[in-house]
């Protein structure tokens, strides 16, 4: 051991000789030096693949299939076993032919150094052995975890692990020494197997086995496991990534077999095989690396680039974000998502059909994405454009944008959700008890801001609120029929009862915020959908709707298995009650009416026997058109619309002939309908009654009323009086005739109550049957209500005379009670046994007037 320590110290002032003649250090401080330097260095983890799965189907027994494997370097680490033993010698041969014998240094190769160092006046050599190579590559990794985050001191680092100086050669030899104490030498060729850089991201023997040669590091070939090893040393320049470099790689890979030739490694007949292979592209097998999310699963590229810019949420991969971000740098994490594959290829196929890419008249998107109620668990997640982050992407129809989510998450700045929104104003009017049966105004369509409340932001009382229907609609309706037929001037008229900002805080309470991260504006227009917001945000909010008012926070990840096999919890669900569950089974109720005849979704559903919900939304000149379902199984939002621009989709039409206004509705159907294959789904819950007549007031009868009548007792009961035009009506002139709504209808304050005036026109027809008038009495009963316009037919006595019905009215036409206009023409019947035969007499004498045989008589 002395003689050991002398030898040492020998060497190590030879080789810093030059260093001493460059700066006068004495020699004696150079084996202070030595013992300064730290004497301990670990193998730790080197970063690898990290794996996403997705769910086959909705059940979980029937497996998970890969989607993507992302890493920050391309590495999977193999063991001992797993390497060809022909990798193994050449790495002796090129490398490090006396590894098996010294102690981490090699003396003969510092005494070789040593010279070439005197000569060159440098320190040119530094004798590395593989210890001492994997000792650096270890440096070289650990800076590496500092790249992204800190960048200053990543390339400090990075580049003191390469300095051609004396201090980093003598720290690489004493750590050597060391790290051989703590490992057998097997483990030392294997980390440095395992860790060794073979071009580009391309790390580890097993990833360049596969790069290169599409095969593993257990069957490489002795030619395959020499080219390979031919790379470590110059990687820019041998590496085979291009054929700039195969000269130079056979080159170094035909030494490396002469050295494993000369060191009986291989027989002169293995040698001859070999080295006359050349490095072509006949010899190089290239398998590009399927790394990130752009060489993803062709169906599943955004939602794997949702789940990447996750990572920094999922609590089970470390304490805090930095952490989280460390561990899946490092690698070798398998996660299995919530994706459910069978399903995200229908919604994939159904998106890209009747929305296609390469559209140009238009920038058309469109999306269609799924959560489960009660979980927020992502079933699917697509759009038609196709994914690709790279700096110049290869086309209009290729986009890094994911039209699904926040711009904090790799998203747009959301669309406008038009009338789909308009479910927080009806979930707000049966939060303050008014109910689906109640009538609202919706034959305004300007409102001054005063008639808003808004207790967040306030109005501006200089302004008017301008806006129209999607359609005509009547002049009065209840909130279901409103949602019904998308009304915008009900869903108004209700928001003018209400408050804005409560209403705002509806949707809040269901997950809902602008896609850009800004406030929830609370404007009068918000009512009807101004606000935009992410599809997956609308989507989970309808699930909560659908799931009793629990509203779910989406999530993508049911489980981690670490690279030990350690299972680790996936995002556990964060369920909050954000609404009363009457009021969601209320609007649920409601929502349901928009599925069927005369529903603005009808077109999406299925009819597969599955209850759904749903509501359309068209914005402005039909920039944006959405749908929105659920079942209690499976929320789905679809949008269709314009990525920029402000082209009008209904006008749009794709290659197969279908309207843009109806797209929404063939992609929602699709999905459905294999959705409600495998998820199933239940009855929605009965809404309550207090929640079906609400707190309305009753319409009383106000026919017969003047107009003062009928204004003072509406205005006393919270109500406004509106007059409509005059109408034909028994009723005196100028009094009550009709009112919209009818008399009995339940309404909310506030209602406009359209009342219609009489212009005495009509009069009721009064009864002259049932007294057993003769003609000339009925016609005085007639002509005394004011109908002069009288006829008379004869209604034969069958049978023989019969005097006590000769010449009594038996029938009357209008009939009794009937309003009509007093220049009609009443008809009566007189019985006679002389219908017939000739002695009728004229009309206006008082005596029947038979009716002509038809036989002619």
């Amino acid at each position: 051991m002395l003689g050991l320590s002398v030898i040492a110290g020998v060497l190590a002032t030879v080789m810093v000789t030059p260093a001493i003649a460059l700066t006068g250090m004495a020699a004696s401080n150079t084996i202070g030096i030595f013992d300064s330097l730290p004497e301990y260095i670990e193998i730790n983890e080197l970063q690898q693949r990290n794996t996403i799965y997705a769910q086959k189907t909705a059940d979980p027994a029937a497996g998970y299939t890969a989607i993507a494997t992302v890493f920050a370097q391309n590495r999977e680490e193999v063991a001992w076993e797993e390497v060809s033993d022909f990798v193994k010698d050449a790495t002796l041969a090129g490398e490090d032919r006396r590894f098996y014998e010294h102690n981490g240094v090699d003396v003969q190769s510092v005494i070789r150094a040593a010279v070439g160092n005197v000569v060159s006046g440098g320190i040119e050599s530094g004798a590395s052995t593989l210890t001492m190579q994997l000792v650096k590559n270890i440096c070289i990794q650990e800076s590496l975890k500092l790249q992204g985050t800190d960048e200053e001191a990543f390339r400090a680092e990075y580049d003191s692990c390469q300095e051609s100086s004396l201090e980093r050669k003598l720290n690489e030899a004493k750590l050597a020494i060391n790290l051989e104490k703590e490992f057998t030498k097997d483990e030392i060729m294997l980390a440095y197997l395992n860790i060794a850089g073979f071009g580009g991201n391309t790390y580890g023997i097993q990833a360049a086995a596969q790069e290169y040669f599409n095969t593993t590091a257990a069957d490489l070939t002795l030619a395959q496991a020499a080219s390979l090893i031919a790379i470590v040393q110059e990687p820019g320049a041998r590496s085979l990534k291009t054929p700039d470099n195969y000269a130079g790689n056979q080159e170094r890979r035909d030494v490396i077999l002469g050295n494993m030739l000369a060191y009986d490694m291989i027989t002169q007949a293995q040698y001859d095989e070999a080295v006359a292979i050349p490095v072509d592209e006949a010899f190089v097998t290239p398998t590009p690396p399927r790394n990130g999310c752009i060489a993803a699963n062709d169906y599943a590229r955004f939602f794997c680039d949702y789940v990447v810019r996750n990572v920094a949420n999922f609590e089970s991969l470390g304490a805090d974000a930095e952490s989280r971000l460390d561990a899946w740098k490092t690698g070798g994490i398998d996660v299995y998502t919530t994706l459910n594959m069978s399903l995200q290829q229908v919604a994939y196929d159904a998106v890209l059909r009747y929305a296609p890419a390469s559209e140009t008249r238009l920038e058309l998107g469109a999306v269609a994405v799924s959560v489960e109620p009660g979980t927020g668990r992502i079933l699917t997640m697509t759009q038609n454009k196709l994914f690709d982050n790279s700096e110049v992407p290869p086309g209009p129809e290729y986009t890094a944008v994911n039209f699904n989510t926040d711009r904090a998450y790799g998203g747009s700045s959301g669309f406008q959700p038009g009338s789909t929104y308009k479910m927080f104003t009806l979930i707000e009017w049966l939060n303050q008890g008014r109910g689906l049966r109640e009538v609202v105004d919706a034959s305004t369509f300007q409102y001054p801001f005063s008639a808003f409340t808004d207790s967040c932001n306030g109005v501006d009382p200089g302004q008017t609120f301008k806006f129209g229907n999607d359609e005509g609609a009547a002049g009065s309706m209840d909130p279901i029929q409103a949602t019904r037929r998308s009304v915008n001037s009900a869903f108004v008229s209700m928001a003018t009862q209400l408050d804005l900002c409560e209403i705002r805080n509806r949707a809040a309470d269901l997950g809902v915020h602008r896609a850009d991260g800004g406030e929830l504006q609370t404007n009068p227009s918000s009512v009807l959908g101004t606000n935009e917001i992410a599809p997956l945000t609308m989507a989970a909010a309808y699930a909560g709707i659908a799931n009793g008012g629990q509203y779910c926070e989406p999530i993508m990840v049911d489980r981690f298995v670490t690279r030990e096999g350690e299972e680790l919890p996936g995002q556990t669900p964060k369920c909050d009650q954000g609404i009363d569950p009457e009021v969601a089974a209320a609007a649920s109720f409601a929502m349901g009416y928009t599925m069927v005849d005369g529903g603005t979704a009808v077109a999406s559903n299925p009819f597969d026997g599955t209850p759904i919900i749903g509501k359309t939304g068209t914005t402005d000149q039909s920039k944006d058109t959405w749908v929105i379902t659920s079942t209690t199984e499976f929320a789905t939002a679809v949008w269709v619309g314009n990525i920029v621009g402000n082209a009008r989709i209904r006008q749009y039409q794709n290659p197969e002939g279908f309207w843009g206004g109806e797209l929404r509705h063939r992609i929602m159907r699709e999905i459905l309908g294999a959705a409600n294959a495998q998820y199933g789904g239940s009855a929605f819950p009965e809404p309550p009654q207090r929640l079906i007549r609400g707190s309305g007031i009753e319409l009383p009868n106000l026919i017969g009323q003047s107009p003062s009548q009928a204004r003072a007792i509406l205005e006393g009961l919270g109500l406004r009086y509106g007059e409509g035009d005059t109408i034909d009506s028994a009723q005196p002139q100028g009094t009550v005739a009709a009112t919209s709504p009818a008399p009995g209808s339940v309404v909310g304050r506030g209602l406009i109550v359209r009342v219609q005036l009489s212009n005495g026109n009509l009069a009721t027809v009064p009864d002259v049957t049932s007294a057993g008038y003769d003609e000339a009495q009925a016609r005085a009963a007639l002509q005394g209500a004011g109908f002069s316009n009288i006829a008379t037919s004869c209604v034969p006595i069958n049978g023989g005379a019969d005097p006590a019905r000769e010449g009594i009215v038996e029938s009357q036409s209008p009939a009794a009670g009937t309003s009509t206009s007093r220049s009609t023409l009443i008809t009566l019947g007189v019985a006679s046994d002389k219908c017939g035969n000739g002695g009728g007499g004229g009309g206006g004498g008082g005596s029947p007037t038979p009716t002509p045989d038809p036989g002619g008589g």
